[in-house]
């Protein structure tokens, strides 16, 4: 089982450096990230980052919070690139489900990207209001799941389950915490992990043996005992 890796950032040039790497294949963002980058204004960020991202998918996200104004944003989001996915929290700030919103985006064909879910329940909603033919990407968020004490593993596996039959819709392992939750989202069958830079640098070294680390960290903290010139 394969797994796209997608590069979750908004930084202009670090876009730049990701999008020439074969192991990155596609690339999220979210008004948090955009605001970290310095984006004043959001449609022309947007239209920067497509001119060096114009090949690979990329998820730009609505922020109204209501069925109409996601819809509006959705249309003109969409308008800016083939390669565009247009990003729909599950719910809004209210806790309503924006089914209507994306029923409505996706029967006129748009690419989809459902973010902020959580439980295989929300995923059985959004499944659903979707046709079987537009891309579409439900975003499940495992480590702010993780960080809360909750095991999100059970909640992929039910998610997965409910969309084998629909050939258009991937499953996304979101919130990255450590490299080795690349290796679990494959083994569960996820088809996309989107992941931050530094972590993506970090799977590009996976295959060290535990003998080399061993080495390696007896020799890290040795080096540092010697600069902090430590006496027993």
């Amino acid at each position: 089982m394969s797994i796209k890796i997608f590069c979750d950032i908004a930084d202009l040039d670090t876009i730049k450096k990701f999008n020439n790497k074969s192991i990155v294949k596609g690339f999220t963002t979210n008004p948090s990230l955009m605001r970290k980058a310095g984006a004043k204004n959001y449609q022309l960020y947007s239209k920067q980052l497509l001119k060096i991202c114009n090949k690979k998918p990329i998820s730009f996200e609505v922020f109204a919070d209501n069925n109409k104004s996601i819809v509006n944003q959705g249309l003109k989001i969409n308008a800016w690139g083939r390669n565009v996915y247009v990003k729909v929290p599950v719910v809004n700030s209210k806790n309503k489900f924006m089914g209507e919103a994306i029923k409505e985006l996706n029967s006129q064909n748009i690419k989809l990207n459902i973010t902020a879910v959580y439980t295989s329940n929300q995923t059985k909603k959004i499944l659903k209001v979707i046709n079987k033919k537009t891309k579409v990407i439900i975003s499940i968020f495992a480590g702010r799941a993780a960080d809360t004490g909750k095991d999100p593993v059970p909640e992929f596996l039910k998610s997965i389950k409910f969309a084998k039959n629909y050939k258009n819709v991937e499953i996304l392992w979101a919130s990255v915490r450590e490299p080795y939750n690349y290796i679990q989202a494959k083994q569960l069958g996820c088809q996309i992990i989107t992941i931050p830079p530094n972590i993506i640098e970090k799977i590009e070294k996976f295959g060290k043996s535990f003998n080399q680390l061993t080495i390696e960290t007896v020799k890290a903290f040795l080096l540092d005992s010697k600069k902090s010139k430590f006496k027993i």
